[in-house]
């Protein structure tokens, strides 16, 4: 938990944050979360009535913080795609817990931020169409399954398929990481699949898992991917996106090391790279 507060920190010390581009995100509606997921789920795990198995499979133990902490976290990929449709490009300082179903939260992910955003705009009409492109090192498996009959949300998984979790979904659009992968061998399959993937699909709204557990140094990741490596990919997905004039909104994704200030300047380099293409963008 250490590294959310170490990343605001961080990027208010690189000057990518301050007054004038931060916003809070207020409480989170339980009607939009509830129109994702289970609201049976939902009721159960804000009154701390999630049994011991379902608690072991998330990872984290419940507590008024942890919930007070997960509605918050989720109400700003909300804010995030909002401002992504007023400016055309928005990050958050959270988000990307891939891995939490409908009915069921796991690998520490209890609610699925980027299903309940992708939810919320189409049934709103404030999007058609949603992309998500999910570049974490793990296959986002609670995504995939929200929407294995939604013809209007399509998720894309980059995924290292040698790595949790070992039973993956099939829905969806996956490509395969493979374990090792550097950053050159990745940026080109970036290159191969995403311009076809937009064309194909035509998206009016992007969502953007920036998972920074790709790193070669990362404790859960079987990737090689350098600072330099996670830099270039963000910015080529950012700027791939913007250059079709589609809005995006970038959450973090995981990120595992035990020095969480190295964690956080990592998942600070998605904010780099947003930082760089903004201005690229709006100087045109």
């Amino acid at each position: 938990m250490a590294k959310f507060r170490l990343l605001a920190e961080h990027l208010r010390a690189q000057g990518l944050m301050d007054h004038d581009n931060c916003y809070e995100p207020g409480p989170l509606s339980l009607k939009t979360l509830m129109q994702a997921h289970d609201p049976e789920y939902v009721q159960r795990f804000i009154r701390g009535q999630l049994t011991q198995a379902e608690e072991k499979d998330i990872g984290l133990p419940w507590s008024e913080w942890l919930v007070e902490r997960t509605l918050r976290a989720v109400s700003g990929t909300l804010l995030t795609t909002e401002l992504a449709l007023e400016h055309g490009l928005a990050c958050h300082l959270a988000g990307g817990t891939h891995h939490a179903f409908p009915g069921r939260g796991s690998g520490f992910c209890i609610f699925n931020d980027l299903a309940v955003a992708a939810r919320s705009l189409v049934d709103t009409g404030k999007a058609s169409k949603v992309l998500i492109i999910d570049c974490d090192v793990h296959q986002g498996d609670g995504t995939i399954a929200f929407f294995e009959q939604d013809p209007n949300v399509i998720p894309v998984s980059f995924h290292c398929d040698d790595n949790y979790p070992m039973v993956k979904q099939s829905g969806g659009v996956n490509i395969s990481v493979k374990k090792g992968c550097n950053d050159a061998d990745y940026l080109a399959l970036l290159q191969v699949h995403l311009p076809c993937l937009l064309q194909q699909y035509q998206p009016d709204f992007v969502l953007y898992d920036a998972g920074a557990d790709v790193h070669k140094d990362d404790r859960l990741g079987h990737v090689q991917l350098t600072d330099e490596g996670i830099f270039a990919r963000d910015r080529y997905v950012i700027d791939l996106v913007m250059s079709a004039a589609v809005p995006i909104a970038c959450v973090i994704g995981g990120g595992y090391d035990h020095d969480h200030h190295k964690i956080a300047a990592r998942h600070g380099l998605l904010h780099l790279a947003a930082s760089q293409v903004w201005q690229i963008h709006n100087a045109k």
